[in-house]
């Protein structure tokens, strides 16, 4: 099974363990895309819909596509108090493009899934002249000091690998920037970073690795004593933990070449 598709197993986990995305980059984005009411916006690989809400809330008129029914089940649960969200069971790539009919659209943690051959130009298709594409991601940057050894000696005795997680990536030091001007195709790209604490128990952390991808992949026995280890290792420190995050939003408008 393709990675991505793989999240639709654990959609009832991810629904709850997964976090949303801070009100400020909601506003800073709505802000940058100039976005007025009526206006609408494209979100393509909404999962259970963390970042959905923040813009339905809004009263903006959304299309919000991902591949998994189950992951869908759980954001119409999410969404429904709104009429505003259409939610597509589709992948970005199979969508037929509503020419030039969205003045924003928005990827949240799931850009790097969608083909590289079309991620771009796919995006020029549907955005209206001057539309804005958004691409951001929550990264975890900090582990309380006490649980940072003990995890690196789990990882690294039952997978033999210690290093920057996945969400890494949306990092300065990762590859969106590039992606948007290797392109060729959006104007001058702006960074902004947003940094949170996130409080989680035992069980929540746990439930959190179980909806990464490293762990969704794994064999299920081997996945429940690493994360058995995981978990007698916070309650060792009290049964909660505070996890130093970031979320890393890079946002840029259109060219327009008419």
């Amino acid at each position: 099974m393709e990675e991505r598709f793989a999240f639709d197993q654990i959609a009832n986990v991810y629904k709850v363990a997964r976090p949303s995305y801070p009100e400020a980059l909601i506003e800073d984005v709505v802000s940058y895309a100039d976005l007025k009411q009526g206006d609408h916006i494209l979100e393509v690989g909404c999962g259970t819909g963390q970042a959905t809400i923040g813009f339905a809330k809004r009263g903006f008129p959304i299309v919000a596509m991902d591949p998994g029914p189950e992951m869908l089940r759980g954001a119409r649960e999410d969404l429904a108090g709104f009429s505003n969200v259409e939610l597509l069971e589709t992948t970005f790539e199979a969508w037929p493009t509503n020419q030039g009919a969205f003045r924003l659209i928005v990827a949240a943690q799931s850009w790097h899934w969608v083909s590289p051959e079309m991620r771009f130009t796919k995006a020029v298709e549907a955005l209206s002249p001057n539309g804005s594409l958004a691409v951001f991601g929550n990264v975890p940057v900090g582990l309380p000091t006490e649980l940072l050894a003990q995890f690196e000696d789990i990882y690294l005795r039952r997978t033999g690998k210690w290093g920057p997680p996945p969400e890494a990536g949306y990092l300065p030091i990762g590859p969106f920037k590039g992606w948007f001007d290797e392109s060729g195709l959006f104007g001058s790209v702006e960074h902004r970073r947003y940094p949170w604490k996130w409080q989680r128990t035992t069980l929540g952390f746990t439930d959190f690795l179980r909806t990464r991808p490293e762990y969704v992949m794994m064999e299920p026995a081997k996945r429940e004593e690493m994360l058995g280890e995981i978990a007698k290792a916070i309650d060792a420190q009290g049964g909660e933990l505070t996890l130093d995050y970031e979320t890393h939003l890079y946002i840029a408008r259109r060219l327009n070449r008419d």
